[in-house]
C-alpha cells in the first residue's frame, strides 16, 4: 500500500511539472554568446522543452532574428525564472525538432 502512494505522488508531481514548467533553451547568438537554459513558468504559448526558434518556426512558419528577440524579450518578461542553467544542444534539438537555424 506505501509503494502505491509513493507512486501516485511520484505521478502526481510528474503531472504538475509538465503542465507548469517549461525548460527554455536560448542558443548562442550575438546577445548571449555562451546560450543558456532557463526552467521557468509556463505561459500560454510554451511546450514543457521550447526555444525561441521553435516558437518563431509554430507561430510564424520560420525563424528571424527580429521574431527571435521579440520573443526572448517576451518571455523573459512575463513569466518567473526558477533556475538558469548552461547551454544544452541536445534539449534545444527536441525544441526545434532536430533542426538548427543560424545565428
Amino acid at each position: 500500500m506505501k509503494k502505491l502512494i509513493g507512486l501516485a505522488i511520484v505521478v502526481i508531481v510528474a503531472i504538475a511539472i509538465y503542465t507548469q514548467i517549461t525548460i527554455f533553451v536560448v542558443p548562442p547568438i550575438g546577445a548571449v554568446p555562451e546560450g543558456r537554459t532557463v526552467i521557468m513558468l509556463r505561459l500560454n504559448k510554451t511546450n514543457f522543452i521550447d526555444s525561441a526558434d521553435a516558437m518563431c518556426e509554430r507561430i510564424q512558419g520560420g525563424v528571424s532574428l527580429l521574431c527571435r528577440g521579440f520573443t526572448m524579450a517576451a518571455v523573459v518578461n512575463n513569466t518567473t525564472i526558477l533556475a538558469r542553467l548552461p547551454y544544452s544542444r541536445s534539449l534545444y534539438l527536441v525544441s526545434t525538432g532536430g533542426k538548427t537555424y543560424d545565428r
